[in-house]
């Protein structure tokens, strides 16, 4: 209750305003203000009068004050919470033997209440009586002296969470639980050791932590680096393709042009002609309209001013279209390419993976292993520790801890999904219809199956029979698997992060292949967690 309250109210609210300290056994005055006993009592015994240091209100008789509990709770609370504050840097402590310079002390005697020098603590290295006093670091020995009477702080009351004199003992803190300081250190050494390991495994924890981070951070700009070069190669491909096609529309467009030019130029040269024929015809018309020879003018009309060689307006055309098609056909030439460029990038190739070839699987319960368990919708398989009777057939795995996907494929391409968190430890890929399922262990499937392997908890291998198993170090939470009949290869991708893992070539063609599935069980970790086929969901 005095945590929470004093959480409420400032450290400051709880200092005697005498001594400008944490209150010590605080007392309230009739006047409401409240002092340290020992600052109050001092202060009255040294005045004629009783009277209030602050409101100076005069009190007749002298009154007998108690201690205040609730503000004692209070500065108790405040002086535990310093305890978590930074260790102040010792002072220079100086001998108080030396009578011209001050000397740093080297000890200082708790018995003689004084702090020596090398020179000056000498006798207490020789005489006998001096032999028994108790040497300390060297500290301001007036911190250690109680404020009320004094003595020494010898004591300490486990009642008020304070240390206190042999005469606080016998008056204040009379039935209180007090021991000695050394009896509460032998007490508090072992819980300060604890509170030492819990820190240094504190800081073992945040420096690992700090360590992984910085992993993350060099993967990071590896596959940035990684990403802005294949980046830069799509970008140069489609930049090259787009220069490339403008200079080859430009080219079209020129000879188009030119073409055009040229057969605009001999229409209007033609024209031109025909004008000037035309013009010469209708002066000779003109000046045989005026004529009074009927004869001559009957003569020469009809042959010398015939226009039936001209050409006809209607039969005049000059073509001026756009190269729309041209355009057209080059616009899908960069579609092409930028389609073909983009989907070297997993990424995308991913996503047209999902959205093209997801497939539904369920486990084969015909093909597991008497030791792993089954969901009711064939969606997940578990380790677990009772082996089961089940029916002799030949599909099953009997030593091989897996399970097979109902449904085999033999063309196209296929698409599925494993999620994977919680395990420490499996294998999932794909095997072929002609593997041993009797076989003694999962490496003499090796010539069968082309899969992903996780063990201990993140280091990856592939396996293949034409492949030594490399090993990765991963964290990954669902897994895509990507058969590709036609191409003959599969693929693995983190769907998280949409980055290829690995992908290699089927090793044996013209078969039936089948979703492998291996909750492997690392050594001496049985954990439970499923491997589970999870819808195909597009990001």
């Amino acid at each position: 209750m005095a945590s929470a309250s004093a959480s409420a109210m400032s450290e400051d609210s709880f200092l005697c305003s005498i001594c400008l300290d944490l209150f010590s056994q605080p007392v309230t005055t009739p006047c409401g203000h409240s002092f340290c006993k020992a600052c109050i009592t001092k202060y009255w015994d040294s005045s004629d009068v009783c009277h209030c240091p602050m409101c100076k209100k005069a009190f007749d008789p002298r009154p007998d004050l108690g201690v205040n509990k609730i503000i004692s709770e209070m500065a108790a609370y405040f002086k535990k919470s310093n305890l978590d504050a930074p260790i102040p840097i010792p002072e220079e402590v100086p001998c108080e033997v030396c009578s011209d310079t001050k000397i740093k002390a080297v000890k200082s005697c708790l018995t003689c209440v004084a702090s020596y020098c090398e020179t000056h603590l000498e006798p207490h290295h020789k005489v006998a009586a001096l032999k028994t006093h108790k040497l300390v670091d060297p500290v301001k020995l007036e911190d250690r002296l109680c404020k009320e009477h004094g003595r020494m702080l010898e004591l300490f009351c486990r009642d008020d969470d304070e240390y206190i004199c042999i005469t606080c003992s016998k008056t204040d803190h009379k039935d209180h639980d007090t021991v000695l300081i050394e009896v509460e250190y032998k007490e508090k050494r072992p819980q300060l050791d604890k509170k030492r390991a819990e820190l240094e495994k504190m800081i073992r924890e945040r420096q690992e932590k700090i360590q992984q981070f910085r992993v993350t951070v060099e993967k990071n700009n590896i596959m940035a680096e990684n990403e802005k070069a294949d980046t830069f190669q799509v970008c140069s491909a489609l930049v090259s393709s787009i220069k490339r096609t403008e200079a080859e529309l430009i080219e079209v467009i020129e000879l188009k042009s030119r073409s055009a030019t040229r057969e605009a130029e001999g229409l209007i040269r033609k024209l031109e002609e025909e004008v000037t024929e035309l013009q010469r015809k209708s002066t000779e018309l003109e000046q045989l309209s005026h004529t009074e020879d009927h004869l001559h003018l009957l003569q020469s009309f009809p042959s010398r001013y015939s226009v039936a060689h001209l050409s006809t307006l209607s039969q005049v055309k000059l073509s001026c279209e756009v190269s729309v098609k041209n355009i057209r056909t080059a616009i899908v030439q960069l579609q092409e390419t930028l389609d073909g460029e983009m989907e070297k990038l997993p990424e995308v190739m991913l996503k047209k993976i999902q959205q093209q070839y997801a497939v539904d699987v369920t486990l084969d319960p015909d093909t597991v292993h008497p030791n792993l368990v089954l969901s009711l919708d064939g969606k997940q398989v578990k380790y677990g520790n009772v082996k089961k009777i089940l029916p002799d057939k030949s599909e099953r795995f009997e030593t091989v801890l897996c399970v097979l996907g109902k449904e085999g494929f033999s063309s196209g391409k296929v698409y599925y999904e494993v999620q994977l968190k919680g395990k420490t430890a499996w294998t999932i890929g794909v095997v072929h219809q002609s593997s041993n399922r009797k076989s003694s262990c999962l490496t003499c499937l090796s010539g069968y199956m082309m899969s992903l392997q996780v063990v201990n908890g993140g280091n990856y291998s592939v396996k293949n029979k034409c492949v030594t198993p490399d090993s990765v170090k991963i964290d990954v939470q669902k897994i895509g698997v990507f058969l590709d009949y036609e191409g003959k290869q599969v693929s693995f991708y983190d769907v998280e992060t949409r980055a290829l893992l690995y992908c290699r070539g089927l090793y044996v063609n013209k078969q039936i292949y089948f979703p492998f599935f291996s909750p492997l069980i690392p050594d001496g970790d049985e954990k439970a967690s499923p491997l589970i086929i999870s819808p195909v969901k597009q990001k």
